[in-house]
């Protein structure tokens, strides 16, 4: 019997990246987040290697795909479209300022929750050293973007638009910088991955309190965002800047 038409994946899209098709249309991601799949720190790799690596029916994330594209819900926003120094800013002001909003109180959860449930939870000792880790690295992290980093990308910017001459940024090339980024993403990414895991999908025990849920929520909440913003810039402000970078030194 012939296979029908409509049950044959597109092979094109399947051979797009996770990141390329995000950045497409950011409603897709919800398809990947519903099966795991990592489109920020991962997003190089194809529909067709992510699902390979999770033993996914493909054919079945490519028609999820199809229809969250069809869905008439709110217009995502055109991050693809953003001038760099606007897309920069919108990070900045957007992304670092939650980070900077709610870590802080997630810290402190995730002390208060261990101290009171750690006996009989252990990985809740787990998970608060790994919020631990991601603050300090968070710290140093949105610190490099917001005075390195996003101020050459927008004098690269500046450069093309003709406002100002192309400025010697100390560090050879936009790559280097971008690859440590790109590294301390996968830190914090890996991180929240364990933590995911150790919650078992932030599932609460029987015994937990109001500020148990809440610790829960707040790091759901928390990776959700941090995927929005790991894929802003890996996915579209880094190659961008790469590529604006080449063309001035033509």
């Amino acid at each position: 019997m012939q296979p029908t038409t409509e049950n044959i994946p597109d092979m094109t899209s399947l051979d797009e990246t996770l990141g390329q098709i995000a950045v497409k249309d950011l409603r897709k991601a919800d398809v990947f987040k519903k099966y795991g799949l990592d489109f920020c720190c991962g997003g190089k790799k194809t529909v067709k290697e992510a699902c390979a690596e999770k033993g996914l029916d493909v054919a079945r994330i490519e028609e999820e795909l199809k229809q969250a594209g069809k869905s008439p819900s709110s217009r995502p926003l055109p991050y693809n479209e953003w001038p760099l120094d606007f897309l920069a800013d919108y990070i900045v002001n957007t992304h670092h300022s939650y980070v900077k909003q709610h870590l802080p109180e997630i810290m402190a959860y995730a002390e208060k929750v261990m101290q009171v449930h750690g006996n009989h939870h252990p990985e809740l000792i787990v998970i608060r050293r790994l919020v631990q880790e991601m603050n300090d690295e968070l710290t140093a992290h949105l610190a490099k973007e917001e005075n390195v980093l996003f101020p050459y990308i927008k004098a690269l910017v500046a450069a093309r638009n003709g406002s100002q001459p192309s400025q010697d940024a100390g560090f050879g090339t936009v790559q280097h910088p971008i690859s440590l980024m790109e590294k301390e993403h996968e830190m914090v990414g890996s991180n929240l991955a364990q933590i995911r895991a150790l919650s078992r999908n932030y599932l609460l025990p029987e015994d937990a309190c109001a500020t148990y849920g809440l610790l829960y929520k707040l790091l759901d909440e928390f990776e959700a965002d941090l995927h929005v913003h790991v894929h802003l810039e890996n996915n579209i402000l880094f190659p961008k800047a790469l590529d604006l970078e080449k063309q001035l030194k033509k």
